[in-house]
């Protein structure tokens, strides 16, 4: 269910704010075992996997690409103003790899150790990031009263986020998942959000619509792990990160413009692709 941008040989830079540019503490390079690379007949779209949020869930999309399972699949259902989804060998909604479904990851436990990065606190939550992200949470202040001294987090279903598709069965998810093309917070703590667009957000709001998609269906003609590329070929990656002092003042700046009705759908997040 989403968008992307195509990766040309010079730097593209997404949605860096006019204001200012982030300097060079204030940028990281993604993980490349946590990167997905999408080659689709509309573009390149690039995806961070988030392990912290949905382990299992991230750990079977990667062992799919990894196997080629996801090679030649199409976008058989597609939404527009909602998602594209994928990942079914019989590019119908009906299908699923030979392993076992996934118990639903839709929330996490946040501990002190936790990589969220918070950028509002309305009433008894905390919105923010875990990586690229979005997501929300229980207020860390009732971490002393649980026994864990952890509380509960949830991704949240913003543009270029992926999520795992499932059937009624809330632990049935196997290796269908969409891309979203825009945000729908009903999604939240009831799907899987397993990751997010880094660029190629055009890309997936391109792909073409319908319930099921007529023929012929866009497709994604290859998709790898970006530490399995050749050095030769591999895109070069970096992101802004989302703990730095630019992307807190950006937050802070947007926030201060949408007001009440402020989520982090709303703040962008500068990524260049090389």
């Amino acid at each position: 269910m989403i968008r992307s941008l195509t990766i040309a040989a010079v730097v593209a830079v997404v949605a860096a704010p006019a204001f200012a540019q982030p300097g060079a503490a204030d940028w990281r390079t993604p993980d490349p075992e946590n990167v997905l690379v999408i080659d689709t007949n509309k573009g390149r779209i690039i995806a961070e996997l988030s392990p912290e949020a949905a382990p299992n869930h991230a750990t079977r999309v990667r062992e799919l690409a990894r196997a080629g399972f996801y090679d030649g699949r199409s976008f058989f259902r597609v939404i527009n103003e909602f998602m594209a989804q994928t990942g079914d060998p019989k590019d119908d909604g009906t299908g699923g790899s030979e392993k076992d479904d996934l118990v639903g990851e839709f929330t996490w436990r946040r501990g002190a150790d936790s990589m969220f990065s918070t950028v509002a606190k309305p009433a008894g939550a905390e919105l923010g990031f875990i990586g690229t992200m979005p997501a929300m949470s229980q207020t860390t202040a009732l971490a002393a009263m649980t026994a864990d001294r952890k509380v509960s987090a949830w991704g949240m279903f913003c543009p270029g986020v992926l999520g795992m598709a499932r059937g009624d069965n809330p632990d049935s998810a196997n290796s269908q998942f969409f891309l979203m093309r825009q945000a729908y917070p009903s999604l939240d703590k009831r799907y899987t959000a397993f990751g997010r667009v880094l660029s190629g957000l055009e890309a997936v709001r391109s792909i073409k619509t319908g319930e099921p998609v007529p023929a012929p269906q866009d497709v994604m003609q290859k998709v790898r792990v970006l530490a399995d590329i050749p050095a030769k070929e591999r895109p070069s990656v970096r992101v802004v990160d989302t703990r730095s002092a630019w992307f807190k003042a950006e937050a802070d700046r947007v926030k201060a413009t949408r007001g009440a009705d402020f989520s982090p759908c709303d703040v962008d997040i500068p990524v260049e692709v090389k």
